[in-house]
């Protein structure tokens, strides 16, 4: 069987991590290979400076930031490639979209953003789960991040996601339902393209 690259987007608490565990396990018990990834990968060193950029122990600008975050997939392109080419389905909690999303609310070129990540692999499906940045700041309260806090900022990331998601090879899920709800329509939009 094809090996496939699925990536979940979404905002921060969009129930991205939740609906992709489900669907490995729900991958997973009809046979299928599958691994799961999350992005930004703070395992690494890359991921690390990240990690402290986020917390606001860095100054970068948000190019340079993106530049990290595309930087940080690379480390893993290399795996990614060789997993999808031997028949895994691969689930990253977060990928290229992201970049686009994040960068262009905060007035960087959308297509200089697709541009950098073009030699990584491509979605075969996008998965974007759709709230909006209020529901995002109610479920969590404590914690958050820089950009988690800014609302302004979260609500041009949803306007460039949703824009994303009109293109081919995207599906936009309602994230203010159920999850159960949810992960259905998730396992209904995975299965449509495994059974093609």
């Amino acid at each position: 069987m094809a090996g496939m690259l699925i990536a979940f987007e979404g905002l921060d608490q969009s129930g991205k991590e939740t609906q992709a565990q489900q669907l490995r396990e729900r991958l997973r018990e009809s046979g299928r290979k599958v691994r799961l990834l999350s992005f930004p990968d703070y395992g690494t060193s890359i991921g690390e400076e990240i990690a402290r950029a986020l917390q606001g122990e860095r100054e970068y600008g948000s190019d340079v930031m993106q530049l990290l975050f595309v930087a940080n997939r690379h480390e893993r392109r290399e795996a990614m490639l060789e997993w999808i080419a031997g028949g895994l389905i691969l689930l990253c909690d977060r990928y290229r979209a992201s970049s686009i999303a994040y960068g262009e609310a905060q007035g960087l070129d959308p297509g200089w953003l697709e541009d950098i990540q073009r030699f990584l692999p491509a979605a075969d499906l996008t998965i974007y789960i759709d709230i909006t940045p209020e529901t995002a700041a109610k479920r969590k309260a404590h914690d958050r991040d820089r950009y988690e806090r800014d609302l302004a900022l979260l609500g041009r990331v949803r306007d460039s996601y949703r824009r994303q998601a009109r293109q081919p090879g995207w599906t936009l899920i309602d994230g203010e339902q159920t999850k159960d709800a949810i992960a259905d329509q998730v396992f209904a939009a995975v299965a449509s393209r495994l059974n093609r």
